[in-house]
């Protein structure tokens, strides 16, 4: 499978295209072993880089691409529901658990393992009290993200989350 790496404010996100579009999304740090991936056939993955760049340029609310996620009948419902929720905008484990008829824990672990973070907006769901609650890039990342989309894409919210990061590992 075709694997690009894409140059974002949080460093280097990996992209994995299957045979049908985006397969996943890596955040720095994340990615497996790729030695069975080539870097070949970039072509997959060039819509995907290039509305990456436009959605952190604070051009793009949404991403149009053929996506290739792999996963249960039910995971894929919940990511298909985490597409919907619109940019800027958050929902919590509870509202999707009710819309879907399915227990919010079963809803979280769907969320948690979605397999093309920022695309599928899993960084739109919280807990019902507000808070920001686990995601795969860690807190500082959704943070950033839910920020940067509330400012409807000030970048500066990028160097606050780094310089927040940055605090925490003294």
């Amino acid at each position: 499978m075709p694997v690009t790496t894409f140059k974002s404010p949080f460093g280097p996100l990996t992209l994995v295209a299957g045979e049908q579009g985006l397969r996943r999304l890596y955040f720095p740090g994340t990615a497996p072993d790729l030695d069975d991936f080539y870097a070949g056939d970039r072509e997959r993955n060039r819509l995907a880089s290039e509305q990456l760049e436009q959605y952190f340029a604070g051009e793009r609310t949404s991403f149009d691409l053929p996506l290739d996620y792999q996963g249960t009948p039910f995971q894929r419902s919940v990511w298909d529901q985490l597409r919907g929720i619109p940019y800027g905008t958050t929902t919590t484990y509870g509202a999707l658990a009710r819309l879907l008829g399915a227990q919010p824990r079963a809803v979280g672990a769907a969320v948690g393992a979605t397999p093309i973070p920022i695309i599928i907006p899993c960084h739109r769901v919280i807990g019902m009290d507000g808070s920001l609650t686990g995601y795969g890039g860690g807190l500082p990342r959704k943070r950033a993200l839910l920020d940067f989309e509330a400012s409807a894409g000030d970048r500066s919210a990028f160097d606050a989350a780094w310089r927040q990061r940055q605090l925490a590992l003294l």
